[in-house]
């Protein structure tokens, strides 16, 4: 576990960093793969392997067919991973100045380029049209990040399974549709059909851009550049510039608190017979008949957004739309802070990117529980519960802060007596 090999065939003629091509094998869940790779100095930008894994023993082999086709195979010829470009005059693979690899023929044509399958990292001068995404896979989890082009915003998402939840978008101005989107040396660019450039998400470094990185760990996603002093690359932006924004940022029922750490629910399971117990999900769901009531956290929201189930009307109609689907989780309700706000309810199949809010902002959200979890009054044991905890995080932080600074004005003032005392004698 942990090993890993590369041979590094091409490189670029560039000031460092420059790009280089690598076959790689990489130990992972006790199983070689192998897969061939582009590297922009240490940083990996893409990875044939990035979708799916090639697990292979013994051997891997890189090899450019007399038929034009690009393949990693194993023992036995076995085919791993190609680029099905057999029969298209494929003559020689290339690695251009940008970081795309490609395959050309004799007329140096690219019939295959690496800029059209895209991984977590999008490089300058490339382009994704509507419709395309990155993706960032988490380890040992089901869950994975989207960064996606659309016609009318650029978001992203935490996709699990079937479920996918925006946590962060870009609209353009006056509602104007977007075709493609373009990572140019000062920001990634935003264009229309007729290719006129209709916004931007500008960079705020000193120096031109590289790369727009989706995150694994955080599915954050921010512009790099290369600083030469420090000889490292540095985000000059992020789209998401607080930890509670992030949507995993705690575990499920866990809440983001003003201090960045996390709180978590007491809930009901089966392994402690009703009694209460953190870091935990509600065991069995809601779909075998069993009964629910909902429970309204106090301050507290999700960075997580869909499509609204419906709008305008009341929060018990909200509550009772999440009652009726079984597989409902929770349900947030936003009433708007004016009148003239419209009202909308957000269903969700997952509790997960809650973080504390600023009380009347408008929000209300509320979680499915088995019946009878609070007793007679569960609402608002559970209620005073969330800002018990809340408080007490953020309370002990504000103490100790409170008392060091109290600690050095003491000592201060302990230092300026002794000091007056002496100058007096």
């Amino acid at each position: 576990m942990g090993f890993i090999g590369r041979a590094f065939l091409i490189e670029t003629d560039q000031m460092t960093p420059n790009f280089r091509v690598a076959m790689s094998v990489e130990a992972i869940n006790g199983k070689y793969s192998c897969s061939l790779q582009v590297f922009l100095g240490d940083v990996k930008v893409w990875d044939s392997g990035h979708y799916s894994h090639f697990y292979t023993s013994d051997k891997c082999i890189l090899e450019l067919t007399l038929e034009g086709d690009l393949r990693l195979k194993g023992p036995k010829e076995r085919v791993g991973w190609k680029t099905g470009t057999s029969g298209q005059g494929v003559e020689r693979l290339q690695l251009l100045r940008t970081g795309n690899l490609v395959l050309v023929d004799v007329l140096d044509h690219i019939k295959w380029q690496s800029f059209h399958f895209p991984t977590d990292v999008m490089l300058w001068g490339q382009r994704l049209d509507v419709a395309t995404r990155l993706t960032s896979f988490l380890s040992n989890s089901s869950e994975f990040y989207s960064f996606e082009v659309q016609n009318n915003k650029i978001a992203l998402y935490l996709n699990s399974g079937k479920l996918r939840y925006s946590y962060w978008e870009f609209n353009p101005s006056k509602n104007r549709s977007i075709n493609f989107v373009e990572l140019s040396a000062s920001g990634l660019e935003l264009f229309n059909e007729k290719y006129k450039k209709m916004g931007q998400i500008p960079s705020q470094g000193l120096y031109p851009l590289r790369f727009l990185a989706l995150k694994n760990e955080t599915g954050n996603f921010g512009l790099y550049f290369y600083s030469p002093d420090r000889e490292k690359f540095e985000a000059s932006f992020q789209a998401l510039n607080s930890t509670c924004d992030l949507p995993m940022s705690c575990k499920a029922y866990g809440i983001c608190t003003f201090s960045s750490t996390c709180a978590c629910l007491p809930l009901p399971t089966k392994e402690n017979k009703g009694n209460f117990s953190c870091n935990s999900e509600i065991s069995g769901g809601f779909c075998s008949d069993k009964q629910a009531e909902m429970l309204e956290l106090e301050g507290v929201s999700s960075v997580l957004k869909d499509d609204p189930k419906m709008v305008n009307i009341s929060r018990e109609a909200c509550e009772n739309l999440c009652l009726e689907d079984c597989k409902c989780a929770a349900a947030l309700y936003s009433s708007g802070k004016e009148a003239s706000d419209i009202q909308q309810c957000f269903l969700y199949r997952l509790v997960m990117g809650l973080k504390q809010v600023e009380k009347g902002d408008g929000f209300s959200y509320m979680i499915k529980v088995p019946k009878g979890t609070g007793g007679g009054h569960g609402r608002s044991s559970l209620k005073k519960w969330v800002l018990v905890v809340v408080g007490v995080v953020d309370g002990l932080i504000i103490l100790l802060v409170v008392g060091g600074l109290g600690y050095y004005f003491m000592q201060k003032r302990r230092k300026n007596s002794s000091h007056s005392d002496g100058n007096t004698s």
